[in-house]
Parts: C-alpha cells; structure tokens; sequence
C-alpha cells in the first residue's frame, strides 16, 4: 500500500499549532512514559493536572519505585482506570531491580523492543517513548493516527495491520518522534470524529475521504455490559464511613470504598438511593443502604475510587 502524505506541510504546521503540553519541554523518558499511560484514558486537560501530580511526586523511576502502591493509587485518584497505576507502579519496581534479578538497575529503557517487555507497556506506549525520548525510528498508532489513515485513504474500516503498516510508510525516520506527535495532533485537533475543521488541515490534497470525512472510520459499536451491585455505607458517630481496601485483582483494585456486593444482608438498613456510574464497558448500577460501625476512616488517608466517592457524597460524606 502506497499513500503520499505531505510530510513537509504536516511537519510546518505541527511547528506552528502544536498545543503547549508540559511533556513536550523535555526528552527525559519517564516524564514521556507519565504523559503517554495517563493519556491513555485521561483527557489532556486533566492529564496535565495529573502528570504534574506525580512527576512533582516521582521524578525519576526510582522514586516511584521507593514509594508504595497505595500511595500512588491516593496521588492517581480521580484519573480513573486505576489498573494503570498499579501497571505503572509494578514497571518502576521492575526498572529498578539489578539486572542479575531480571531488572535495569533504575534506568528506564528507551528503545521499542525492550519497552514491550514491561508491565502495562503495549506497542503504542513502547513506539511513543522510543521515538519522542531517543528518536528511535518507529511508527505509533493510536485511534487519531487510526482516525487520519481511515480519511487519508477513504478507507472505513482498516485492519489493524493496514494502519500500522500506513504509518509505517509514511513515517518521517528523520524526525520520528515529531512526526508520530504531529500526526496525533492532527487527529486531535483538526481531524477530529464529529467536526473535522478540513479547511485548515495541512495534508487535505491527499485525503482520499475529505468529501466526507465522518464516513471514516465507521463508528464502533460499543455495548456495555449492566452491573446491579449492593452497597452498604456504614458511618460512625463521627461521620467516618467503614471503608475496606478491596482485593489484587477487578477494576477496583488495591482501592478502598466501602462494602460492595452483589447480595448483600440490609435488613434493618436505611435505604439511600443508587448511584450511576459509566465505565469503558460497563454500566453500574449500585443501591446503596446506610447503616452505623463504630470506627470509621478518613476518606483523606485512603485511596478512593470516583465510583466510591460518588457513593460517599449520596451519604453527604465529603
């Protein structure tokens, strides 16, 4: 597959319109690994929040790595998707045992293979880090650079290999890293799902679908499976709520909230209301009931879930 791409106007006008994001002033690759794993599933606006939460907290690997997960799971709070952050915290452990334990003596890698390797570090996030932290020549694809190619060659439904193999060809070497970013910002900015702004995109002579651009890509299905879970909040004479920090593994992982189940005894308890909560593909529906404990804990000191603070402020618990 042959796809001209005007490299030299994307690269002009990435130059002159690419967004001021803080992780764009550095090549240092754990700053790049934060900024690309919270962006994963964050929008930019409060992924800055959050990247300068914990590159303030951990600048380097290595103090992650002396840090606790349940620290980092307290300093991630509100970022969602909280798996990523015990992903994270298990690579910098890794980065930094000795290499005759299997580790990299506390130096993040930087090229794409070895990237690949680590806990939470898929193609994308591996190609990303090489290419912007060391200029490693290597293509990344995420949804806009997906987005780009779909409308770059009319194309409504392309496989994954045929992006990656786009993107493979139309990649800058010289410039890796920019040309990856610039091609992402495209996506972001101009080349967007609902309202692509055409008029203004730097590559339009070769877009094959620019007559109707929200033809490509057709629209995924997502479906999202229902969830009926029980919750029972039980609060001390303080105000405190009973929390309890949930097991190693499900989407609420290592987080703390309280008791959750699907059948749950609430004889005797006082019914509050249910709580809505959306997630990638799953639709929560909790009945929460309120009841008394004699000790609770501070909701401050723990880590909590947005699911489980929603649940706090149904109780007037702040």
């Amino acid at each position: 597959m042959r796809q001209s791409i005007d490299q030299a106007s994307l690269m002009a006008w990435f130059a002159e319109h690419q967004r001021n994001l803080p992780w764009r002033a550095t090549k240092d690759p754990w700053a790049i690994l934060l900024s690309e794993i919270l962006l994963q599933q964050t929008q930019v606006s409060r992924g800055i929040l959050f990247w300068q939460r914990l590159s303030s907290r951990y600048p380097t690997v290595i103090e992650m790595a002396s840090s606790t997960e349940e620290e980092v799971l307290h300093l991630w709070q509100g970022a969602g998707y909280y798996s990523r952050a015990r992903r994270l915290f298990q690579l910098s452990k890794l980065v930094c045992e000795s290499s005759e334990h299997g580790g990299f003596d506390g130096v993040l890698p930087t090229d794409s293979k070895t990237l690949k390797t680590l806990p939470g570090i898929g193609p994308y996030t591996a190609a990303a880090v090489a290419s912007i932290a060391r200029g490693e020549a290597v293509a990344c694809v995420d949804g806009n650079i997906r987005r780009v190619m779909a409308r770059q060659t009319a194309n409504e439904n392309p496989s994954s290999n045929l992006v990656q193999e786009w993107a493979d060809q139309s990649l800058w070497k010289a410039d890796a890293g920019n040309w990856n970013q610039a091609l992402m910002e495209l996506g972001a900015t101009l080349c967007t799902p609902k309202r692509p702004d055409c008029a203004a995109c730097p590559v339009q002579s070769s877009c094959s679908g620019m007559a109707e651009p929200t033809r490509y890509p057709a629209p995924k299905v997502r479906t999202k499976k229902r969830v009926d879970l029980m919750c029972i909040l039980r609060v001390d004479e303080n105000g405190l709520p009973e929390l309890v920090q949930r097991g190693s593994t499900g989407i609420l992982a290592g987080m703390w909230g309280p008791v959750m189940g699907e059948s749950l005894d609430v004889d005797s308890l006082t019914y509050l209301g249910e709580v809505h909560h959306v997630l990638s593909h799953r639709d929560m529906h909790i009945r929460v009931w309120k009841g008394k404990v004699e000790t609770g804990v501070d909701p401050k000191s723990v880590p909590l879930s947005s699911l489980d603070v929603k649940i706090l402020r149904l109780g007037d618990i702040d």
